[in-house]
């Protein structure tokens, strides 16, 4: 993500590969996204795409754009930010207005969370304030979402409809989050450069130390045990990994 420009105020940014041991590449320029996520086939990368603000996918062959979430009953999205999918293809994501620059707000203040499934949009949630990192449950039952220092959870039913929305645990300024395959959810905090890690029930575990403004975190690795963490201050954020003793969710 680098910084604003052009009247919109639209950030640029980029998707980059990382091969271990240290080996940077750019994977797909000028990709407009915030959030990733892998299909559950591992053919296509999800991304949630401010630069044009949709939902984005792209192919992890020939890198490809197709577009999986273009608005909301005709109304342009604000920007979002981070997305989750789940078995069966259904996608969530949240819309935040954070990357919207100086574009109309098409969503009349609101900003929230949506579920796109066979192409079709539908609102989860339109009255949490900046809605931020997101994701399901290994079962895909549950539905966790970050937000104004709290993370919320929703139950999810088998037609990836949603119920009411509980308070799951608090935590400040909440940004991306993971899961693992025991269901134990891992938050990053931007201010505190933390990632929170909580059981099921909302437990909390501990926490991880990843430095200053922590953004995001994912697993990975050839056993699903490290896990990614990125971290950093405004011109110099980086990658971080550590080596856990339970792997991440594999769908």
């Amino acid at each position: 993500m680098q910084n604003p420009t052009g009247p919109q105020g639209v950030q640029p940014s980029s998707v980059l590969r990382f091969t271990p041991p240290a080996t940077f590449g750019t994977f797909i320029a000028d990709s407009g996204s915030n959030g990733l996520a892998v299909t559950p086939d591992g053919s296509r990368l999800l991304a949630a795409t401010h630069d044009n603000r949709t939902v984005s996918s792209y192919s992890l062959t020939d890198r490809s754009r197709t577009t999986v979430a273009a608005n909301h009953q005709g109304r342009a999205f604000n920007s979002p930010n981070d997305l989750t999918t789940g078995q069966d293809g259904t996608t969530y994501f949240t819309d935040p207005n954070f990357q919207r620059g100086n574009r109309a707000d098409e969503q009349g203040g609101r900003t929230s969370v949506f579920r796109v499934r066979n192409g079709v949009v539908s609102l989860v949630d339109d009255t949490l304030s900046q809605p931020n990192g997101i994701v399901l449950s290994p079962d895909g039952r549950t539905l966790y979402v970050g937000g104004s220092n709290s993370i919320v959870k929703y139950a999810v039913a088998a037609d990836g409809s949603t119920g009411n929305r509980t308070t799951f645990a608090s935590i400040r300024t909440p940004d991306g989050a993971t899961i693992d395959c025991a269901g134990n959810v891992y938050w990053a905090s931007y201010e505190e450069g933390l990632v929170h890690v909580f059981s099921p029930t909302g437990t909390r575990l501990g926490a991880i130390s990843a430095g200053r403004n922590t953004t995001n975190a994912a697993f990975g690795g050839p056993d699903g045990r490290t896990l990614y963490l990125t971290s950093g201050v405004p011109g110099s954020f980086g990658l971080y990994q550590v080596r856990l003793n339970v792997p991440g969710n594999h769908y």
